[in-house]
């Protein structure tokens, strides 16, 4: 692969790594620093990716005129002066609540114009028939990362603390940041370099996908599986370790391990397409991983339940591993070179809002029908995305 395209790669295994180190590290500030109750780190988790997702609307259009290693860099310094500045209120006292959620929209906001201007840039950094592969390996660094770093994390957040997970994920953004520039060589300045924002602009991110007739049936699946998917995250939380009664190092387990499917999955994707096809794979993955998650509603407690859990879950893992990379890659292969950024930006968006309404709305579910019932009622709607996203 391509020097550059190996920087790059380099930048996004060490942000990525810092994230899954940091993971949960703000539900525990809240809980153990701050000491506030469930509702409020509901609020910390959903608000963070909703106005998040708000605030990244605009940035789509404006990423699209400017030059990409140079927005992802600022996104980079940007997450980093968020994230430090959480050890050092720490430090003296003035940790609040109110930062919590400043953070946490600050940091969504970036993460999805730093994924749409490295989208941009990946489509001109490499020819076509290399996409896939280097959208393989990208998924494949994700899903080694949530093996590895939820233990890491968990076990420096019982010897160091919450806080110090949330400074190694800052400072794995400044590595990052430094990663980037390393990437070198010239990148022409954007053709549209629009002074000033339209309020049409604001709105042709989705205007592209909605006309476009394969992609908006991948998009509308995608937004609602991810959507259904992790609504049910914090139910299976309750369930798992409320009800059932599993230890924390149980509950690690049985959603950390099942992530070496993700390699699997990912390190698949570039030969099924080489032997059925692009669009057989996704029709046959974007099929196979619908089926999974209704099960969970039936877990038990005990060894049997922890089993059935990692069973589901790796199934679940490795087709998405599979599906995530083919779609990263036919959607770069569909969109133009100069709408990217901002079609980027639309999906970002709406996956992220997707995520926080439906979080709320499920958590609503259980508390009237009851926590089986609603994973079991998103497990049904999530098959029923099966029936959509074929292109």
């Amino acid at each position: 692969m391509d020097r550059r395209f190996r920087w790059l790669w380099a930048a996004y295994a060490v942000s990525t790594y810092g994230t899954w180190l940091g993971f949960g590290a703000f539900s525990l500030i809240a809980v153990l620093v701050l000491e506030v109750g469930p509702a409020q780190v509901s609020v910390l988790s959903a608000v963070g990716l909703a106005v998040g997702a708000v605030v990244a609307v605009p940035l789509g259009p404006w990423v699209e005129g400017r030059r990409k290693r140079q927005v992802m860099v600022a996104m980079d310094l940007i997450r980093f002066a968020a994230l430090v500045s959480v050890p050092v209120a720490f430090v003296f006292g003035w940790l609040s609540f109110g930062q919590l959620l400043v953070v946490s929209v600050i940091a969504a906001a970036a993460k999805i114009a730093f994924n749409a201007a490295s989208g941009a840039f990946l489509k001109t950094l490499l020819p076509r028939e290399d996409l896939l592969v280097a959208n393989s390996r990208l998924e494949s660094t994700m899903w080694s990362a949530s093996v590895v770093g939820p233990p890491l994390g968990g076990l420096a957040i019982g010897v160091f603390g919450p806080v110090v997970t949330v400074l190694a994920d800052a400072v794995s953004y400044l590595v990052s940041a430094s990663f980037v520039r390393a990437i070198g060589g010239d990148e022409p300045r954007p053709a549209r370099n629009e002074a000033r924002l339209r309020p049409a602009d604001l709105v042709e991110g989705w205007r592209d996908i909605l006309a476009h007739r394969p992609l908006r049936r991948l998009f509308l699946n995608v937004v609602f599986f991810n959507g259904l998917l992790m609504a049910t995250e914090p139910l299976l939380a309750v369930l798992l370790l409320d009800r059932l009664g599993f230890a924390a190092w149980q509950y690690g387990l049985v959603f950390a391990l099942p992530c070496v499917g993700g390699l699997i999955g990912a390190r698949l994707a570039r030969r099924l397409v080489a032997r059925y096809g692009q669009r057989a794979v996704l029709r046959a993955a974007g099929a196979l991983r619908v089926c999974w998650p209704f099960w969970l509603a039936f877990v038990q407690s005990g060894l049997p339940g922890i089993v059935l859990v990692i069973v589901i879950q790796f199934g679940l893992v490795t087709c998405c591993a599979v599906f995530n990379p083919v779609v990263a890659t036919y959607r770069l292969e569909q969109i133009a070179p100069d709408r990217v950024a901002r079609t980027l930006t639309a999906w970002s968006v709406s996956t992220s809002g997707s995520i926080a309404v439906l979080t709320a709305l499920w958590g609503l579910l259980a508390a009237v029908i009851g926590l089986r019932e609603a994973i079991a009622a998103a497990g049904v709607l999530i098959l029923l995305t099966g029936l959509s996203g074929k292109p």
